[in-house]
């Protein structure tokens, strides 16, 4: 495993970050696993070295926190040994104060995700999205105050244009409050969409970036193909998948097509190719790699010792065409 320092914030994070988003005791989809099933996950990443984990107050009804922060304790020997990160923003009761980015929110579900996750803080607590119907001022200030109270280390976003990021910046740059370290975007092989603008300010700005849905929900590990069949049970369940991709079916198999004959030349699974990949991008610290089999850390773990030539590179980006921007809502 390689390490690397996040941004600018003080956090070493692992270069795999660990997404817990397939954990729960609740499950709201068919491919989600209970406790028992994503604990000998989680032990085969901590033993490969992965210390970074991704979670979010949403996730399956607030039990993936408690998953996630039952596993990490039982796992490392002491609560310095890993960075833990979760999210703020989607409903997680019915009232209009259980979602969204006003202080009332922000400061009930800090105090509601350490209580899951059975923690004093947490290294990253990130904004999933943008709240439009927020001023923006009252959102940096509230995690100011997160910041400030010690139940956060740092702060970080996920998703959203990058003129909101900047005006979000700018507004705690203005009141002298915590700044965003982290940026968590929706990037891969068959989007890169994010290269237009939010990775150059990531990069200008000293922001690392942990893209999410790195092997585009299963679709660069091969868990669909041309002719519409659907090989796992996460493929055949996932209507966002259905929706991000299958308008653009034909442009991304173009691209599915050279990652398995760059991947066969190596003699590896396409997924470590497509890890390896998005690893090499400027400005990328951690991709979060979600994982429903133990095996499927092993090739995120050996994605990051997998160095890609520059003509690999090439063949691997040529195919891609422009997406509409997904991802922000």
């Amino acid at each position: 495993m390689e390490y690397a320092r996040l941004g600018s914030s003080e956090l070493t994070v692992s270069r795999i970050c660990l997404g817990m988003m397939g954990f729960g005791d609740t499950p709201a989809r068919e491919w989600q696993l209970r406790e028992d099933g994503a604990e000998p996950i989680v032990r085969r990443a901590v033993e490969a070295g992965v210390t970074f984990f991704d979670t979010a107050d949403s996730y399956a009804g607030g039990t993936g926190e408690e998953i996630t922060g039952r596993l990490l304790a039982r796992l490392f020997g002491r609560r310095e040994d890993y960075v833990l990160a979760t999210k703020v923003y989607f409903p997680t009761g019915p009232g209009p104060d259980d979602r969204g980015l006003s202080r009332r929110h922000i400061m009930a579900a800090v105090d509601a995700s350490l209580t899951r996750l059975g923690t004093d803080y947490v290294d990253l607590y990130q904004i999933h999205r943008y709240d439009p119907d927020v001023p923006v001022e009252e959102t940096m200030g509230a995690l100011d105050d997160v910041v400030r109270a010690g139940k956060a280390r740092c702060i970080g976003a996920s998703s959203m244009f990058a003129w909101q990021f900047a005006k979000a910046q700018y507004a705690a740059r203005a009141a002298g409050g915590a700044c965003f370290v982290s940026m968590q975007s929706h990037y891969n092989l068959v989007y890169r969409e994010e290269e237009r603008e939010m990775l150059p300010q990531c990069l200008d700005q000293d922001v690392g970036v942990i893209p999410y849905s790195p092997l585009a929900r299963g679709l660069l590990a091969g868990n669909r193909t041309r002719d519409g069949a659907r090989r796992t049970v996460r493929a055949a369940s996932d209507p966002l998948a259905d929706a991000r991709f299958e308008a653009h079916a034909e442009a991304d198999f173009e691209v599915v097509d050279v990652l398995r004959a760059v991947a066969a030349e190596h003699g590896v699974a396409p997924a470590r190719v497509a890890l390896a990949w998005l690893l090499g991008r400027p400005g990328v610290t951690a991709p979060v790699v979600g994982a429903s089999r133990p095996e499927h850390i092993d090739d995120a773990v050996a994605a990051v010792g997998l160095r890609l030539a520059p003509e690999e590179d090439a063949r691997l980006a040529a195919p891609y065409r422009p997406h509409p921007v997904i991802g922000h809502s």
